[in-house]
């Protein structure tokens, strides 16, 4: 029988001991035959610690702002008392979340992989990964307080005691500003650096990328369609402000490289060729996911790790990746990829095939932990994203852990059940997104359809 751990119960070590005592002495009169004496030291037993009888009553959500986007947070209610916290991706609407209430109401939350399994279908590439993620989340965090473990230990025990981060810096248009913003990430504690270096750094300047007259940018246009080229005037600018940055750093400490722009192919093979001398630790999202072939021709083409995968929803087109040896290393976002496990999965596969897994993640501390346990558990992880570490009141977001969060540029893996964290509601409704907390939705109580994928 496991021990159900109320979010109002005192530590879950002592109630343990507590438990555990008295039932020894009620054990103890059984065998003398004391009956009023076992109702007596049974009295205050917690008998809402079946597992196996545990059920989703209800979900809702909340949005928090700044942190550092819009990011809906998820709670997951059952018929025993307790609650499990989710998160859908930053930016993302709270309805994809709210369309999966009335597909989970009524199941065990402790079978995850089974009801991840029907609702899978309702997630896509993108944030519209994030609702399946989000419940895929706080499902774990409900099977571990129902029995009394963390997640990583369901996932099959963890291979780190503390998870490695890095985080972005704000840009300068003045490299040694710049530079110096990456060396002040170092004296954080910080071990793993990365920085933006695109083509948006270009701008007002002459003579540095070709394109169409009047052309503006546009987001929903990809990279290879945008007749936009970089200039060698253009290239030698950016590989000045990673010259000026690897100066500041040195090279002991690898630095990444994100958001180059909508440039074309052979473009990205020519500031891949002109990096290679600073020792880069990766090159990032050169050209949209989906374009698996040429990703691969740029892989081949240059020296320099390349990676992608922050939108990729399941692991069917990251085994794709992988197997064509389009990237050096995947990038998946817990919170799109499909939840914890899913993106355990995706780092197995890329271990069996010898690619390391980073992981972006841009959120609050409740997707942060899943991402925790994911990387404590997953043997092929490098290093985890984190966009919060300017935001003071970030970490004031859950309670339940030692502060600060990020612990000299690493996140020590909680050892209480489940996530190992919960909501500071105090602290959020400061940072409300919109209105209400929480608020019931019986409008998404019954929303039904044809979901079976066959016939």
């Amino acid at each position: 029988m496991g021990i159900n751990l109320i979010r109002e119960q005192m530590p879950h070590r002592r109630s343990f001991l507590k438990t555990a005592g008295t039932a020894g002495i009620a054990a103890g009169l059984f065998l003398s035959g004391g009956e009023d004496e076992i109702a007596l030291a049974t009295q205050s037993v917690n008998r809402n610690s079946k597992p196996t009888e545990l059920r989703i009553t209800d979900l809702r959500v909340a949005v928090v702002r700044g942190a550092p986007m819009r990011c809906p947070i998820l709670r997951i209610d059952t018929n025993q008392g307790i609650s499990g916290w989710g998160e859908v991706r930053d930016g993302a609407s709270k309805k994809i979340a709210l369309f999966l209430k009335s597909r989970i109401v009524g199941e065990n939350p402790c079978n995850v992989e089974k009801i991840f399994k029907k609702i899978k279908q309702f997630g896509s590439h993108g944030r519209q990964g994030g609702g399946v993620s989000g419940v895929e989340m706080a499902l774990w965090d409900l099977a571990g307080k129902a029995y009394g473990v963390p997640v990583y230990q369901m996932l099959g025990g963890k291979y780190r005691d503390k998870i490695r981060i890095y985080c972005d810096s704000t840009f300068s248009s003045d490299p040694k500003v710049y530079a110096q913003r990456m060396k002040e990430r170092m004296k954080m504690g910080f071990t793993f650096l990365k920085m933006d270096l695109g083509t948006y750094m270009l701008r007002n300047m002459a003579n540095v990328l070709t394109r169409p007259l009047g052309m503006m940018r546009d987001q929903f246009t990809p990279h290879l369609f945008a007749a936009t080229e970089i200039t060698d005037k253009g290239i030698k600018i950016l590989s000045e402000y990673l010259a000026a940055v690897r100066e500041e750093i040195g090279y002991e400490v690898p630095l990444a490289v994100d958001h180059f722009g909508q440039i074309g192919v052979n473009s990205c093979i020519r500031i891949g060729k002109a990096l290679e001398p600073y020792q880069l630790a990766w090159m990032e999202d050169l050209i949209p996911w989906q374009y698996t072939d040429l990703l691969k021709k740029i892989t081949d083409a240059i020296e320099v790790p390349t990676l992608t995968g922050e939108d990729i929803y399941g692991k069917e087109e990251f085994i794709k990746l992988v197997d064509a040896r389009a990237v050096d290393m995947i990038h998946p976002d817990l919170a799109t990829a499909g939840g914890i496990l899913e993106t355990k999965k995706i780092g197995d596969y890329a271990e069996e095939r010898g690619a390391p897994m980073a992981m972006h993640f841009a959120g609050t501390p409740i997707s942060c932990m899943a991402n925790v346990h994911c990387a404590a558990a997953t043997r092929n992880f490098l290093v985890l994203e984190n966009h919060s570490v300017d935001i003071p009141w970030w970490g004031d977001l859950v309670t339940g852990i030692p502060k600060p969060i990020i612990q000299n540029g690493f996140i020590p893996v909680p050892e209480n059940p489940g996530l190992g964290v919960e909501l500071n509601e105090e602290v959020l409704k400061e940072h409300l997104g919109e209105p209400g907390i929480f608020e019931p939705t019986p409008e998404w109580d019954e929303l039904r359809s044809w979901d079976r994928q066959w016939s």
